[in-house]
């Protein structure tokens, strides 16, 4: 059997990850990338364009991405944009069909290879997802190739591939159950490497390694994905930077750019600054070494002929919007120290807020631009060089963990 024959059966058996549509009802899954406020922050310099977009998940699976952004279309309105899905596994396609139609969603879906995407989905297209797809596939650089070519010529993408440094131990693992693990059925494949995992000895890489828990606490689908799948290879922040330059792309940013800065895990200034002397790149390359992670990129691109940029952080006039807690939640998470730990289960990292935050972030509901909240809260002494400063603080201290972005009205 043909590696890619395997992976297809893979999907096919154990359609990942595990969803269930009768959960519709009572949650909607949020996460990077693909989130529309991101997509607005980063693709679009803070506001979507104003005619019907056209949006692509390639290698949608079970619908994660698919099933957010539909609905965050609707939410915000946009009936006329088209949503295409594709992806090889019959399986996967029928889980997130049935998660579309539960919410009452349109998706045009295609099976196919996203390799033949220009014939099965011709583009052009404004966004597109590809979460967790391109490190599996024998040709990487021709599946980012394939996608390029349906990409409009100012659209973007958002990406997912695992981490090198952050999945230490997965690979081992993957080694060794090649070589006991690889007959019968999945099923019972996932239950000898539950037997091999329950004997780990304490110094084992993958028991050492807290970013990667799959294997503890997942199921049959998860732990068959993350150690028994036929082709699987992870990037370090040098080689995804190498990877898309060969791809005519940039990266515009980080999901939670914080996690590829040095000074999230560096205290001392001096050291600070000698890493802050360093070019960007480099300074992302050193925090993925510092902090041995992570365990997935999550970033997002556009094409290098595209001058698109972020809102300025100390743009007056952006409007601020919060996409996971409400202003009033991160000011009593930061309590009276105004020092928010954001914690991802491993690493902690404190973003120091600014004093005013009590008074600021309450205010923030995704329409009252930073000037509006500033001329509400009526306080005097208060000029726009230090409105610019509170502000360009609190987006380097929200945004770092992707928990502030911006729109521009």
């Amino acid at each position: 059997m043909s590696i890619d024959q395997a992976v297809r059966d893979q999907y096919e058996a154990l359609p990942y990850p595990s969803r269930d549509p009768k959960d519709e009802k009572r949650r909607l899954i949020i996460g990077s990338p693909s989130h529309l406020d991101e997509i607005t922050h980063h693709i679009f310099s803070g506001k979507l364009p104003n005619r019907p977009m056209r949006f692509l998940v390639a290698g949608g699976g079970t619908g994660d991405a698919l099933v957010m952004l539909a609905q965050h279309l609707r939410d915000a309105g946009r009936e006329a944009d088209t949503i295409v899905y594709l992806d090889q596994s019959t399986a996967s396609r029928k889980i997130a069909e049935a998660r579309i139609a539960a919410r009452g969603l349109k998706v045009d879906f295609i099976t196919g290879s996203l390799l033949d995407v220009a014939t099965l989905a011709p583009g052009p297209f404004d966004y597109i997802d590809c979460c967790g797809v391109l490190h599996h596939l024998d040709s990487p650089e021709e599946g980012l190739a394939a996608l390029v070519s349906v990409l409009a010529p100012d659209g973007g993408m958002g990406l997912m591939v695992y981490g090198a440094l952050g999945r230490r131990g997965v690979y081992d693992l993957q080694a060794i159950l090649r070589q006991v693990a690889s007959d019968g059925s999945p099923q019972r494949r996932v239950a000898l490497t539950r037997k091999i995992l329950a004997g780990l000895p304490p110094t084992n890489w993958l028991r050492l390694n807290h970013q990667v828990r799959g294997h503890v606490s997942g199921d049959a689908a998860e732990v068959f994905d993350l150690l028994l799948h036929a082709r699987d290879r992870p990037y370090t922040v040098g080689e995804i930077l190498t990877w898309l330059d060969g791809s005519e792309l940039r990266l515009l940013d980080w999901a939670e750019p914080a996690r590829y800065d040095p000074a999230s895990y560096i205290s001392d200034t001096e050291a600070r600054n000698q890493f802050a002397a360093l070019p960007k790149e480099s300074r992302w390359a050193m925090a993925e070494l510092l902090s041995g992670g992570p365990a997935a990129h999550v970033f997002y691109v556009a094409r290098k002929g595209n001058p698109v940029t972020s809102p300025a952080a100390d743009d007056l006039d952006a409007i601020p919007v919060l996409p996971k807690m409400s202003g009033t939640e991160i000011v009593r998470a930061a309590n009276a120290r105004l020092v928010l730990e954001a914690n991802d289960g491993v690493q902690t990292l404190k973003r120091p807020l600014p004093v005013q935050s009590p008074h600021i972030l309450p205010r923030i509901d995704g329409k009252t631009s930073w000037r509006e909240i500033f001329a509400a809260m009526d306080r005097k002494g208060s000029d726009e060089s230090q409105q610019k400063n509170i502000v360009e603080t609190l987006v380097r201290a929200l945004g770092g963990i992707n928990l502030l972005l911006l729109r521009k009205a």
